[in-house]
């Protein structure tokens, strides 16, 4: 077992599990994969065969750390800071991407900015904006080139994955910013599905209820608080990153070609149970 510690967050990784090879040597890049969701998913390819972009915005220590856990699996990684907000700078990522491993198979846009808490009407146009080019663009300009650089290619196929949120249905008062830029990016995995159906590139979102991740640090801190907010989840839990990133394996494997176009709620039943007792 190989734990993490880090933020208060533990992330097990079993290096006795299975490992069926359902990614051999295919590429990918994750967005945000220096902690949480993300970090779990890097992780999670490399054991099904996979060598992956590292990317991250701030927290370069984490970005090392899922570096040397890819690394330790036999796969390869590298490292890479970049703003996805910042169209030049989401160029210069895949650049790197390609100089080092000339593809890239698989896209992972999980980066994002939590919602603000702020209503409405004291919203600030900052703040709003932050969130829609964080969770909105960022996903936006990371497709846009990754399919020229599919179309660019000898090989056909591949795999993108837009991780959203229970959010992009959900409302959530304090969480306009959030909410609209999940809803806004629900759209832009439909659109593209149908766009890139003739190149087979399958093009999912994934959207998470509760998971214990730096979103959640003040319930990973506060056991009375957690204890709290999943009352609404019928399974009375949040989700574990590591559940989240085996998700994302099937939605990048090939046991996922025909699926395309649709969002994987992974919520514990969060969202079936809402207005229960009205």
């Amino acid at each position: 077992m190989a734990p993490d510690r880090r933020s208060g967050i533990i992330i097990i990784i079993n290096k006795g599990g299975l490992v069926n090879g359902k990614l051999q040597d295919r590429v990918a890049l994750i967005t945000g994969s220096d902690s949480g969701i993300g970090q779990a998913t890097a992780i999670e390819f490399a054991m099904e065969g996979a060598d992956v972009v590292v990317h991250y915005f701030e927290d370069a220590e984490g970005a090392e750390q899922t570096r040397t856990q890819v690394e330790a699996e036999g796969r390869r990684a590298i490292v890479v800071q970049a703003e996805i907000a910042d169209e030049e700078q989401v160029g210069r990522l895949f650049d790197e991407a390609i100089e080092t491993f000339g593809r890239v198979d698989i896209l992972v846009n999980n980066a994002g900015v939590d919602a603000s808490g702020d209503e409405v009407a004291e919203l600030s146009t900052d703040t709003f904006d932050k969130a829609i080019r964080t969770n909105l663009y960022g996903p936006f300009f990371c497709c846009r080139r990754y399919v020229q650089l599919r179309k660019a290619g000898s090989e056909p196929g591949g795999k993108i994955i837009n991780v959203t949120s229970v959010h992009q249905e959900i409302p959530n008062a304090g969480g306009a910013d959030y909410d609209c830029s999940k809803g806004a990016l629900r759209m832009l995995t439909r659109t593209l599905a149908l766009e890139l159906a003739p190149l087979k590139i399958n093009v999912n979102s994934l959207g998470p209820g509760m998971v214990l991740t730096p979103f959640n640090q003040p319930a990973i801190d506060d056991p009375e608080l957690l204890e709290e907010q999943v009352q609404s989840i019928p399974w009375k839990r949040a989700a574990e990153p590591a559940e989240i990133a085996r998700l994302a394996v099937f939605l990048a494997s090939p046991d996922s070609d025909y699926v395309t176009g649709t969002t994987y709620f992974m919520d514990g039943g969060l969202m079936i149970n809402l207005g229960q007792g009205a």
